[in-house]
């Protein structure tokens, strides 16, 4: 009944007022402002956590809407050396004009890449939806011949997702694994969660059985209660891996257990004004998310 409610409540979220899609922006962006960002890293650091920061926005629509994102996501990596916090960038390449025009994109892509270099941090770039996966590895590899320390993320729920690993695979090869959650066509991807599920730890032990670093980003608990396992059975050194999840996602008591035991936990925090579409998409692949905030705003008590 309550996965019936939580899914119906995610459904009519499109038609409620946007102050209370709002409550669940609170949740998983840090702010509108690099200064919020900030101060929730710092935050997240004094407590053992690690972050990747990133700036919100994604299919731009005109070239000159590319040039704040550039300009904010190069602010971003000064001030993460000049504070002196700890967490790396990611970004996603049509914010910064990949479905217009892929050689200005990579004009802007290389002036941060540049910038993390200078910096020595690490940049990694966000997977989108399928259509633009090919072009997305190919810009990875085209930033790895300038600067090691670049990643890229691979959906386990994609079919070619072996494959695009197998291709890169390299000691040191950083990929973060994750479910996926734009809508694909049973064609090219898994619809049932078990398979998705299998292909994730499949990509995992791939990576860690091929010198690679693997990025464990996921808030199921039977994928990091198998990963955990494995990696202890098969003594992965913790520099080999991390666990990573989205800020605001209530698997906190797991989360700092993990630190607690001497996991690398990396937290994803994201800002800017653009928190509607990104809250909207959290929504859709947590329904549950829904159901809580639901309790919390009309102060409903969980038995």
């Amino acid at each position: 009944m309550a996965k019936w409610f939580n899914n119906f409540l995610v459904k009519t979220v499109p038609m409620a007022p946007k102050f209370m899609v709002g409550l669940v922006a609170k949740k998983y962006v840090s702010g509108e402002t690099l200064q919020d960002a900030v101060r929730v890293i710092r935050d997240l650091n004094a407590k053992g956590f690690t972050a990747s920061s990133d700036v919100l926005g994604e299919h731009i629509h005109d070239l000159s809407e590319t040039e704040l994102p550039l300009e904010m996501y190069l602010d971003l990596t000064e001030t993460i050396s000049s504070e002196q916090i700890d967490s790396n960038v990611s970004l996603k390449l049509t914010q910064l004009g990949l479905e217009i025009d892929s050689d200005r994109t990579w004009e802007n892509f290389e002036k941060i890449l540049v910038k993390i270099k200078e910096q020595d941090n690490f940049l990694r770039i966000d997977m989108e939806d399928s259509a633009l996966t090919d072009v997305t590895l190919e810009f990875f590899k085209r930033a790895k011949s300038i600067y090691k320390n670049v990643g890229f993320v691979i959906q386990s729920y994609l079919h070619r997702s072996e494959k695009d690993i197998r291709n890169f695979l390299s000691p040191g090869i950083n990929v973060r694994v994750c479910k996926g959650i734009y809508k694909e066509s049973p064609d090219i991807a898994f619809q049932d969660p078990v398979k998705i599920r299998e292909n994730f730890l499949l990509l995992v032990k791939l990576l860690l059985e091929n010198d690679g670093y693997a990025a464990i980003a996921t808030h199921d608990l039977i994928i990091i209660d198998a990963c955990e396992k494995y990696i202890k059975s098969n003594n992965i050194p913790a520099d080999r891996y991390e666990f990573q999840a989205l800020y605001g996602v209530p698997i906190h008591n797991t989360l700092k257990r993990l630190v607690s035991d001497g996991h690398t936990v990396r937290i994803y925090v994201p800002y800017g004004k653009d928190w509607y579409p990104y809250s909207m998409r959290r929504l859709k692949e947590n329904p549950d998310l829904a159901g809580y905030i639901f309790k919390d705003f009309f102060n409903i008590k969980s038995k």
